[in-house]
């Protein structure tokens, strides 16, 4: 389990608070979705969760287990989640045991995580094991990889081609258990992330562009039919979209 502490000094703003950036090759894409909650204390509901400040959090105000419903309105395909619960700060209010559920509906939710803590403190990586086959990048083929020297930044981002990948169009958070016994509930934060396939794609093209540039400079710019052919075929590639059958989500 993965915990990211970002210690926030007293006194400092809610600027401070704010979440680190997504990942290399990732973006966060709750926004996109419509957020439910079982119960909630006034002030202490969905804005306040989906507030940037982790200074701002959800409070049940119902029997246990606490749900948390992130219902999107396309299929999205998810390879990150991360939530922020701070025990120094809400003690009996922290969660020990959280389950993690995703489907297409209600009627169809399937459970892929359950997760106990032990006062935690920070970003926590929700565990995806239980979750699909990584998802196929139509931008990354093996003849572009051939082709194309690899930076630290495209092995990076091979890497994240290799992540399991979880279709849904709703996810579900269910609070079961929570420190010293106690009922209610805080949840700071809470983040999903999908893969930037519109970033990977520029930088495929852009690689493309230079090396093609860099052959006529050598006098090796492809002037046969043949070549001409296949660059018209990667350019073809290129312009796919990188979500497969999933629609691209802005």
């Amino acid at each position: 389990m993965l915990f990211l502490h970002f210690p926030r000094a007293a006194g400092l703003s809610d600027r401070a608070c704010l979440p680190p950036p997504p990942p290399s090759g990732l973006k966060e894409i709750s926004s996109l979705a419509s957020w439910t909650v079982s119960s909630s204390k006034p002030g202490c509901g969905v804005p306040a969760l989906r507030s940037p400040s982790t200074s701002q959090f959800w409070q049940s105000d119902g029997p246990q287990p606490h749900h948390l419903n992130i219902h999107f309105f396309k299929l999205v395909e998810i390879v990150g989640i991360r939530i922020y619960l701070d025990f120094d700060l809400d003690e009996s209010y922290t969660p020990t045991m959280i389950k993690f559920a995703a489907g297409m509906g209600y009627v169809d939710l399937q459970e892929f995580a359950v997760m106990r803590f032990e006062q935690p403190k920070g970003w926590v990586s929700v565990d995806f094991e239980g979750v699909g086959d990584p998802a196929e990048d139509p931008t990354a083929t093996d003849e572009n990889e051939e082709e194309m020297d690899l930076d630290e930044e495209d092995e990076k981002e091979n890497s994240l081609r290799k992540m399991p990948v979880l279709r849904c169009m709703l996810v579900q958070v269910r609070i079961c258990e929570n420190h010293q016994n106690g009922k209610d509930t805080h949840l700071r934060g809470l983040q999903i992330f999908a893969r930037d396939g519109v970033r990977r794609e520029m930088k495929v093209g852009s690689m493309e562009i230079e090396k093609k540039a860099s052959e006529v400079r050598m006098g090796l710019g492809g002037s046969s039919n043949q070549s001409s052919r296949r660059t018209k075929k990667k350019v073809w590639d290129l312009e796919m979209p990188g979500w497969s059958t999933v629609e691209q989500l802005r």
